[in-house]
């Protein structure tokens, strides 16, 4: 059994992380401000407080949406392994660049996460060097947390670099994939994958991203034409769908690998609680989820539709 600290640990994935951690026979304590609801009660800016933590316990996740390098380098500092569930491309990037004292694991969750996994597992049934094509559909009706919809409404307006070298703006470039028997179309995002991926594997990979429903994706696409209007959105809004979730990786042949569940969050949560075990056993520095395990390690937990 191991003691784990998740930072922000009663919010939409800490809470569910907290639960499969503890399913797994590991003791999770929650960690925050609101002393109602946190096992410590952990103001993240008290550096002092924060390593004296983190020094009880033998791993510490990042569920507190905070996206600060320096955070991760005062865990790292003590010795402590590290999860981040962060999903930002920037973030993970200067992250990347770091040397911690500990291992920091990266690219948790679904995307990055599972579908890292998958672009791996393709790759290593066909090497090659043509295209992989991440596609990635998310329920909108599951109430995400608030940092999960800043930053789904951050993309909107920014440009990322494409694996070719060109810039794109986030949801504005389509195409059409057969997901389960029906052709939908998915939009060019910045999610980290396709970075982390293209790096590791040496072939181009591209992340797609639509919701679960055609209106709220086109919705998407039309105010990433005019990201001003986000103004005019609440804060967190919630949108009539599903839960369900879809990841698929393909091909110039086609669909190679489908992965769906449903919960986002609770899905995150549990490749979360399998990415600590993971972290607590590697070497100091920078790892990512595709390094460090592989899509049939997990399978049990995330069935794996093969095409």
């Amino acid at each position: 059994m191991n003691t784990v600290l998740v930072l922000g640990g009663y919010g939409a994935v800490g809470a569910h992380l907290t639960t499969a951690l503890r399913a797994r026979g590991h003791r999770a304590l929650t960690a925050g401000r609101d002393r109602s609801r946190a096992d410590v009660p952990l103001d993240m800016t008290d550096r002092t407080a924060l390593t004296a933590a983190v020094a009880e316990v033998d791993a510490v996740v990042n569920g507190t949406g905070l996206e600060d390098p320096a955070l991760i380098a005062a865990i790292a500092a003590t010795g402590t392994p590290v999860v981040e569930v962060s999903a930002d491309t920037g973030y993970l990037a200067e992250l990347e660049r770091s040397d911690p004292a500990a291992p920091v694991l990266l690219s948790v969750g679904i995307a990055p996460g599972l579908t890292n996994l998958m672009a791996h597992a393709v790759h290593e049934r066909d090497p090659g060097t043509g295209p992989l094509d991440i596609a990635i559909v998310l329920g909108t009706g599951e109430e995400h947390g608030a940092a999960a919809s800043a930053w789904t409404y951050g993309l909107l307006g920014r440009e990322f670099t494409d694996p070719d070298g060109t810039r794109l703006r986030n949801l504005v470039v389509g195409d059409r994939f057969d997901l389960d028997g029906r052709s939908r179309r998915l939009y060019r995002t910045d999610f980290s994958d396709q970075h982390t991926e293209t790096r590791l594997l040496g072939r181009p990979v591209r992340s797609w991203f639509g919701m679960d429903t055609t209106w709220a994706t086109t919705s998407l696409a039309l105010l990433a034409r005019m990201p001003a209007l986000t103004r005019l959105m609440p804060g967190n809004p919630h949108f009539p769908g599903s839960d369900r979730w879809l990841l698929q990786v393909r091909d110039a042949t086609g669909p190679r690998v489908t992965m769906t569940g449903h919960g986002q969050s609770a899905a995150t949560a549990a490749v979360s609680a399998r990415a600590v075990e993971l972290a607590i056993g590697l070497a100091p520095g920078v790892h990512h989820l595709p390094e460090v395990t592989s899509l049939s390690a997990i399978s049990e937990d995330f069935p794996v539709r093969w095409h």
